[in-house]
């Protein structure tokens, strides 16, 4: 069972018990944090809107570290100009501690009551449809007749 989750606009893939390094989190060490649910991944997968209000992800933040330095160096030739800078981003280490859904197991019974149903009515023997080609050839006859006026 997994589920991806959206955090500091990027998205992870996270298991329970995984530890990562996600985006500041405006969040004291060792609290609780709800991640935002894209997708939910067990026996079914869910993905719409109705169906991941049910999906909770919880993290608990084990600690607000620093990046590694990345080292920007400007330079413009036959100019003498050189500038050089550096970056460390800040992180917050997330321990993933809990992954539920909780309609997932009723969703999952109730599904294959209501295919029974559908596979009956597509049983039925199909209606008659015009064919193709004749709504394009009574479209082209109108295109002709519109152009002619």
């Amino acid at each position: 069972m997994y589920a991806i989750v959206k955090t500091g606009g990027k998205q992870y893939r996270v298991e329970r018990g995984q530890r990562l390094l996600v985006e500041r989190l405006a969040v004291a060490e060792g609290a609780d944090v709800a991640l935002e649910p894209i997708l939910y991944r067990s026996e079914e997968t869910v993905f719409d809107k109705a169906g991941l209000a049910n999906v909770k992800v919880t993290a608990k933040v084990v600690a607000h570290v620093r990046g590694e330095k990345l080292r920007v160096f400007k330079f413009k030739p036959k100019r003498g100009y050189k500038r050089r800078t550096g970056h460390r981003q800040d992180l917050t280490q997330i321990e993933v501690t809990e992954i539920t859904a909780a309609g997932a197991k009723a969703r999952a019974k109730a599904a294959p009551a209501k295919a029974a149903p559908a596979k009956a009515s597509a049983a039925k023997a199909p209606t008659a449809k015009a064919p193709a080609g004749e709504a394009k050839t009574t479209s082209a006859t109108k295109e002709t007749a519109s152009d002619g006026s």
